[in-house]
């Protein structure tokens, strides 16, 4: 292990103490984001040879005796019930093969970056998803713990929705130093003013959490209200590793059983089919809003297949700029698109500036939240989900204005990591001392958006010297440090090998019609595994991989 320091915070609830031991560094662990490094295996036209090479910045080591050498580097702590360097390589070889065969055929895919049309043309440029080889270790009380909390999260999302003064007064601030918030803001206002009621509400949520190595604290990173994404490839990663667990017991001793089922795309589709049941119209569609190119569309497909073959709901796949030329709202409040109703508008956009390049885009969001359609989520879900709004409610007294149940509460805040404005002044100080002990969060979703490292001094000491009250646009978190693991990551058909660490998500559902609670409950999980050099964590975004649980 390396060095450790600790540094005590004050939070409003009390005194935390964070804790940061240096993990030994991989060999080949580089600073890069966007591409995982130190491929072990790439697989040529033959389908028989792997180039036996590991390269780390201008080193190539050679593999000796038909084994890949990798310098021990996993962490003392880790939970990973295999240890890789012990693994064949002609097995490896086997299992790598195997996968890329099972993502193919399973459905297991996302467009090819490198194929101009794969994000927009369905069919086109397919490439497996980035996958871990082998899942990941992790405690059956922990899983059982986000389990329990997604429909208590689910709640409190849905009471702070309702609660208009608090989530103005908390995005306040923000609201003058962040112009896209700003924007989801008036159009919040703009409902009140209209006095816009959602009869009917639906959330599907995704809580993310890492496992936190030093106090074995099942911590929360954040709370998503809006495109929660892989609910439809997650479970997918589950049944390939059960297939490979299966296959190779004999030479693995892992036990295939100990992967849970994981029915989020089945789940997340009976939520919407209930929530169209709940609308009561047979003739309407689910509207999926998504971006104009886009190469996690089969993850949404997924979701959309799955509604047609089990339910016969039909969907219709609309970007925002396309909402705006072909919606029109009726006198009744109905959303009509392209001729057709829509009962449930379902982002899969929207949640980024970049989805809005124009006004249209604006109008577009503004028409579908005056409709009488089913909002998934509605603007007010949708601030419920942002940094500000998470961090106000990890404050002392604060759950208390939403939730009356003692136990659900102590649950959540057992769960809330160090969470601080940057108008606290102590805390900003501590930050620009130690840095690597922070996180510094911007209002935004999507991956490739948090400030870390020496980083966060810097913006920290520029945002001081402007005097402004640009500091309101992010908020400061306590950074989490999981145990370090060494695996195999598959992406683009190339095995690479480096010590990783891992973030479980739990998604969650729930629908309500005015008094009526109509399902509220977890709804399966998405494990991301990323290289430990690595400070953001999206698949999407590139940089981490999808996984499954292996439970211990």
């Amino acid at each position: 292990m390396g060095a450790s320091h600790s540094i005590p915070l004050t939070t409003g609830s009390g005194t935390i103490t964070l804790l940061h031991s240096n993990p030994r560094k991989s060999l080949f662990s580089q600073s890069t984001q966007s591409r995982l490094q130190n491929p072990v295996f790439r697989l040529n036209h033959t389908n028989q040879i792997f180039k036996t090479q590991l390269k780390t910045m201008s080193q190539v080591l050679p593999v000796n005796g038909g084994k890949v050498v990798v310098r021990e580097t996993q962490d003392e702590s880790s939970t990973r019930p295999i240890n890789v360097d012990g693994i064949d390589q002609e097995l490896v070889n086997k299992m790598v093969y195997d996968a890329l065969v099972w993502s193919s055929i399973h459905g297991l895919v996302v467009g090819d970056r490198s194929v101009q049309r794969s994000s927009t043309v369905p069919g086109v440029g397919l490439v497996h998803a980035p996958f871990a080889l082998l899942p990941m270790p992790f405690p059956e009380t922990q899983l059982n713990q986000a389990n329990e909390l997604a429909p208590i999260f689910n709640e409190l999302v849905d009471r702070v929705s309702l609660d208009a003064e608090f989530l103005q007064d908390s995005l306040s601030r923000t609201k003058k130093a962040d112009p896209f918030t700003s924007r989801l803001l008036d159009i919040h206002a703009k409902m009140l003013e209209i006095n816009k009621k959602e009869e009917i509400r639906l959330g599907l949520h995704r809580s993310d959490y890492m496992l936190d190595e030093q106090t074995k604290l099942l911590l929360q990173i954040e709370m998503n209200t809006i495109s929660s994404s892989f609910a439809g490839l997650s479970g997918l990663v589950g049944k390939l590793h059960r297939s490979l667990l299966s296959n190779y017991e004999e030479f693995l001793g892992l036990d295939s059983k100990r992967i849970p089922d994981n029915a989020a795309v089945s789940q997340f589709s009976t939520a919407l089919a209930r929530a169209w049941t709940e609308y009561n119209n047979p003739r309407a569609v689910v509207l999926f809003v998504v971006q104009a190119e886009e190469r996690n569309m089969y993850d949404q497909h997924w979701l959309s297949t799955t509604l047609k073959e089990k339910y016969n709901i039909s969907t219709l796949r609309k970007t925002l700029a396309e909402i705006d030329a072909e919606a029109e709202l009726l006198p009744d409040g109905t959303l009509v698109v392209g001729g057709q109703v829509i009962g449930i508008v379902y982002f899969r956009a929207g949640y980024t500036p970049n989805d809005y390049p124009s006004e249209a885009e604006w109008r577009a969001r503004l028409l579908m939240e005056q409709s009488s359609a089913i909002k998934c989520p509605s603007i007010s879900y949708h601030l419920v989900g942002t940094k500000k709004v998470q961090q106000e409610l990890a404050k002392p007294n604060v759950l208390e204005r939403f939730l009356d149940d003692k136990e659900d509460i102590a649950k959540l805040r057992k769960c809330f990591a160090g969470l601080w404005s940057l108008d606290n002044s102590d805390i900003v100080k501590k930050a620009i001392e130690k840095p690597e002990l922070f996180v510094m969060k911007p209002q935004r979703e999507g991956g490739g958006n948090n400030i870390y490292g020496n980083d966060v001094r810097e913006t920290l000491i520029k945002l001081q010297k402007e005097g402004s009250e640009a500091d309101a646009a992010y908020i400061l978190m306590q950074r989490l440090f999981p145990a370090v693991s060494t695996t195999f990551l598959m992406r683009e058909g190339i095995c690479y090998k480096d010590d990783t660490i891992s973030e479980l998500g739990v998604y969650g559902a729930y629908l309500r019609n005015n008094e009526k609670v109509i399902l509220n409950d977890q709804c399966g999980y998405l494990m991301r595994t990323k290289v430990s050099s690595s400070d953001e964590g999206g698949v999407a975004a590139g940089f981490a991989v999808l996984d499954s649980l292996y439970l211990t």
